[in-house]
Order: C-alpha cells, then sequence, then structure tokens
C-alpha cells in the first residue's frame, strides 16, 4: 500500500503539488480499500443473514431512478443529464454494456418504462422514446429521437428533480418540490410547488399537497395505496424535524408544508398548529434525506418481505454532530397498509464520519431481486436471497 502511494504521489509532487493530487492523497487515506482491489468498498456493506449484495452495473455517472424492459434496464444518470440503457449480454446477472440514450439534460433524475415506451423527466419537461428497446436492436449507434409529453412544469431547479411512475390507473405521476426550504408566496403563486401531481389528458391534477420535497414514490402492492417520502426542512437543528413516510387515502390530501413538519414541528415563521393537515405513517429520521422508494412484491425474498416498502436514505449534508441516513432501511407493512416495522437493510456506505456512497434509488427486478443505485459510488448493486448461503 506505501508503495502504491509511493508511486503514485512522490513523483508528481516532486514536481509539482496540485489541488487534485492532494485530493487523490486524502480520498485513499480515507478509504485505504481502494488500493486492495476492485470494488473492494463492497466489503464494508452489510445485508441481513442469508441475502448477497453484489456490483450489477458499474461505471455509470450518478445513478438514480431505474426502469426495467424486456431486455434492458434504464437508469436516469442525476446532474449529469443523461439516460442509460443497460444490456447483459450473458444472463450473468452483470451488466456487459451501457448506452447513453439521451443527453445533455436539465437534471434529469427520473425514468419509468410502460408499453414499450420509455419516460423520463427533467426539471421542467417530460419526454418518451417509443419503442425504445426495438430502436435499441435496429440502431447500434446515435440517439433515439424524443418525444415530448409535457412542459407544464416549473424551471426552478431548487428541489426541482423528478421521480416518475405510472400508477394503477396508468396516470403519469410527478412530484414538483418547493423551490425553498420553507416558503410560501412561491407555494401560492403557483400551486404546482410543493406537490404530487397526475397527468390526466394533458392536465395535472393534484394528487398530494404540503409536500415539501418528494423524491420517491409508489404504490402498497394490496391496498394500492400512494406511499411517498418526503424530505424534511433544514436549518432547525440536528434533530429536527424529522423526514417522512406518507400514504394518500384521499385526492389533493394537504400533508403539512410549510406550517407544519413530521408530526408536531410547528415551522418558526410560518408555523400554524391549529392547521389541518395529513401526519406521516412513519417518522424516518432527522435529514437523512430518503431519494427513493420500492414495495417489494415477489416471493424471492422470505415472506416477512412481502409488502415490505424499501427506502434509500441518501444521507445528510448538512447535519453538523453526525451525519444520518446513508443506509436503505426495510419499512414492513401488513396487508391493510399498516406500518408494523421499521429496520435497517443496507448499511455501509457510512465509515464513521465519511461516506463513500451514497444509496440513490431501489428497484424490484421481475426476477425478485432487488437493484439499489449509488450515486457517489457510480454503481448499481443487486440484492438476492439464497436460503442455504
Amino acid at each position: 500500500m506505501i508503495q502504491a502511494i509511493h508511486n503514485t504521489f512522490i513523483k508528481p509532487i516532486s514536481h509539482k503539488i496540485t489541488h487534485k493530487s492532494v485530493s487523490m492523497l486524502y480520498i485513499l487515506l480515507a478509504f485505504p480499500g481502494l488500493l486492495l482491489g476492485e470494488n473492494s468498498n463492497l466489503k464494508l456493506l452489510s445485508v441481513p443473514e442469508n441475502f448477497k449484495i453484489e456490483i450489477f452495473a458499474e461505471d455509470i455517472s450518478s445513478p438514480r431512478q431505474m426502469a426495467e424492459g424486456t431486455e434492458y434496464i434504464f437508469t436516469a444518470s442525476g446532474s449529469q443529464g443523461q439516460i442509460y440503457a443497460l444490456l447483459d449480454l450473458n444472463n450473468d446477472y452483470v451488466i456487459d454494456t451501457n448506452r447513453i440514450i439521451a443527453k445533455d439534460l436539465f437534471d434529469s433524475r427520473g425514468v419509468t418504462y410502460k408499453d414499450g415506451d420509455l419516460y423520463f423527466a427533467e426539471v421542467n419537461k417530460v419526454w418518451v422514446i417509443r419503442n425504445i428497446e426495438d430502436w435499441l436492436n435496429s440502431n447500434k449507434e446515435g440517439m433515439p429521437e424524443k418525444e415530448l409529453v409535457t412542459d407544464n412544469l416549473p424551471s426552478n431547479p431548487w428541489h426541482g428533480w423528478k421521480w416518475i411512475k405510472f400508477g394503477p390507473d396508468n396516470k403519469l405521476y410527478v412530484p414538483v418540490g418547493a423551490p425553498c426550504n420553507a416558503c410560501l408566496e412561491e407555494l401560492e403563486e403557483d400551486s404546482r410547488f410543493a406537490s404530487i401531481m397526475r397527468l390526466n389528458d394533458g392536465n395535472w391534477e393534484h394528487v398530494a399537497r404540503g409536500v415539501r420535497n418528494s423524491i420517491g414514490f409508489d404504490w402498497h402492492p394490496v391496498t394500492q395505496e400512494l406511499y411517498f417520502a418526503d424530505n424534511g426542512r433544514d436549518w432547525l437543528g440536528d434533530d429536527s424535524p424529522s423526514c417522512e413516510l406518507n400514504v394518500v387515502k384521499e385526492d389533493d390530501s394537504f400533508y403539512g408544508f410549510p406550517f407544519m413538519h413530521a408530526t408536531d414541528v410547528v415551522d418558526p415563521k410560518y408555523g400554524d398548529a391549529n392547521k389541518e393537515f395529513i401526519p406521516p405513517v412513519l417518522e424516518l429520521g432527522a435529514h437523512v434525506a430518503p431519494t427513493g422508494v420500492a414495495f417489494y412484491a415477489h416471493d424471492h425474498f422470505p415472506d416477512e418481505y412481502q409488502n415490505t416498502l424499501f427506502i434509500t436514505l441518501h444521507g445528510s449534508w448538512n447535519r453538523m454532530s453526525h451525519p444520518s441516513g446513508y443506509t436503505v432501511v426495510a419499512v414492513s407493512t401488513d396487508k391493510q397498509g399498516n406500518v408494523t416495522g421499521y429496520k435497517d437493510f443496507i448499511t455501509g456506505f457510512l465509515q464513521g464520519k465519511k461516506a463513500w456512497g451514497r444509496p440513490s434509488a431501489p428497484f424490484m427486478l421481475s426476477d425478485g431481486s432487488l437493484l439499489v443505485s449509488d450515486d457517489k459510488y457510480d454503481v448499481i448493486y443487486r440484492v438476492t436471497y439464497n436460503p442455504e448461503s
């Protein structure tokens, strides 16, 4: 290890010390496992007994939400403004090729697949590529043509990234975050902010309001009710307010922002303790930053994971005492949709106070395995279960 560091740094440093070389040295000293072999940090991750986590895809810039076609896996590349098509050529559950099929997008973090078409979102637009897999199999080079679905979305980038998905009603659901840490005037001027909406014949319908910044929602496999995570506001201390898990029982319900946060935290500026709102069904912890959710409904995992909601907690950026989040958690629910448990599922991204990875979105594959994207380590993991392992 010392020789590797010497060969990498001593010679260039003898001529000129650069910011880049100092940064590289810091990273290697902070995470010495990087010198021991490719993907050695995978060994730092812990999953429950008889589960296994492996690298499914790598060398993808900042992967976020994922979608599955018939042959391909698709992912949106966060702030890089790219959409990837991934292919496992030899069925060994490792991606062999990745191909950029859209680029130069405005913070494109959301992607979903329906009836052969690939949908993806920028901050202010949603696009579709028709018959994407047919195009990919017929064209080995170039970019497919994309069609505009809607540009009727705010362009403010603050909390503007999108998680998109089709609901049981076959309509497209899209969140629009608040353009602020906490504000009211902007929400009154544009009711699309701080909401989750549904596209119906080209028009937006409110599904949930008073939602500060939701990046992740899914429908309960039995009740078909919408569950969504919401990121709590900042600068009220290290331990408050909590990020949230909510459920929609009725369309156009109000969830508190900016007047109330979590279950009972009154906003110091806009607070109104008498304001009626739907409280969360679960508090996830302060500043844990949920950035994706996925219900599990397959027999590959044990029965206890049926109707479990997996949530990626991306991790705090400004919690001073100790970072929080940086885990994938499992929220168990019963057939009526009641939350019955909450536990860590994947840990180890945070070592001490330093994070080498950040889980960004979960996705259940059709074979019952679970994918988890990591937009810091630039990989996608695959989690499987073997009762005899």
